[in-house]
């Protein structure tokens, strides 16, 4: 694995959760694998989850892990090529990101879409000037369009529950919100499971919240949540904005938000979020707070899938 920013640089799906997995069993031993390695972890945006799992994960690799919130520690960046840098930004990435390649070994970006351009957040410029400039192995800590790190997590999560001899039916459901979030996590969950293809899969959303037919390739789509939740085995919750006309709200429908009464139509099935949730607009106390959520044990597996990954690109330097 040369790169980590989508599924489609993984060469073995279940081999990864596998790995995965075995360090969740043994979280130390590959403990000298990032030995005299370094690994750069740049926020474009906040994280909690992404930044705490991905350095506790280094550190059980051997590796130093050392995190820069850019913006915040330091100076605002310039991505764009033939730019006349008047403005705001201080450093362009030609030169930020080879430096930054001198000093790490992996360099781990986090991105965060402006939902105002579609054709730009959909270029994803920020992450692949990186890759194109620093020389070294990028790794995805999110992007404007994709989550991999995430969703890896949650095919850890979905088989590390389901033990069951035939394939589960997972629906990806979404849910109000208070203001506009990207599609990312929902591209990234609906890329991953279709990869997967282990599952029967089904998005259900609103008119006009249609995702991107790239990311959600052979999924069946309804716009009836009462349907698509009869006999899931899990539901995964998110919120996104409206992807044609980009970075709108056009129904914001409190009817939408998961309700213990609305599992009754499913196989008792788990419930996931990539978290942080608004409680009681996305999902309701009574789900968060019982048997049916996996939110914690999902979190908890952030580490393990970013161990798997970390291990991987190590390999390849």
């Amino acid at each position: 694995m040369k790169h980590f920013l989508s599924v489609n640089e993984v060469t073995n799906l279940a081999d990864l959760v596998t790995s995965a997995l075995a360090y969740k069993a043994d979280p130390f031993k590959d403990n000298h694998l990032g030995y005299r390695k370094r690994l750069g972890m740049l926020f474009l945006n906040p994280s909690m989850r992404t930044r705490i799992s991905t350095q506790i994960a280094a550190k059980n690799l051997g590796m130093d892990a050392v995190v820069f919130n850019v913006g915040q520690d330091g100076w605002t960046l310039e991505f764009e090529d033939e730019a006349i840098m008047s403005g705001t930004t201080v450093e362009h990435v030609k030169e930020a990101a080879p430096v930054l390649g001198k000093y790490f070994d992996i360099l781990g970006v986090r991105t965060f879409p402006s939902l105002k351009n579609k054709e730009e957040d959909y270029s994803e410029l920020y992450i692949h000037q990186f890759i194109k400039y620093a020389g070294v192995p990028i790794l995805s800590l999110e992007s404007s369009t994709l989550h991999p790190m995430q969703s890896l997590t949650d095919i850890i999560t979905i088989q590390e529950v389901f033990k069951e001899k035939r394939k589960p039916k997972i629906v990806l459901t979404w849910a109000p919100h208070v203001k506009a979030l990207p599609q990312c996590v929902a591209n990234s969950f609906a890329q991953w499971i279709t990869a997967w293809g282990d599952a029967e899969f089904v998005i259900t959303h609103p008119e006009d919240y249609e995702l991107d037919n790239r990311f959600t390739n052979s999924a069946a789509i309804t716009h009836n949540q009462n349907e698509a939740l009869k006999d899931a085995d899990f539901v995964y919750v998110k919120n996104w904005s409206t992807y044609t006309d980009y970075g709108k709200i056009y129904c914001n429908d409190p009817t939408w938000m998961l309700t213990q009464e609305k599992l009754a139509a499913t196989k008792n099935a788990k419930v996931m979020h990539c978290l942080p949730v608004r409680r009681n607009v996305e999902l309701s106390d009574e789900i968060l707070d019982g048997a049916n959520s996996l939110v914690v044990q999902q979190a908890g597996n952030r580490v393990w899938a970013a161990q798997a990954v970390l291990a991987e690109l190590l390999k390849s330097i």
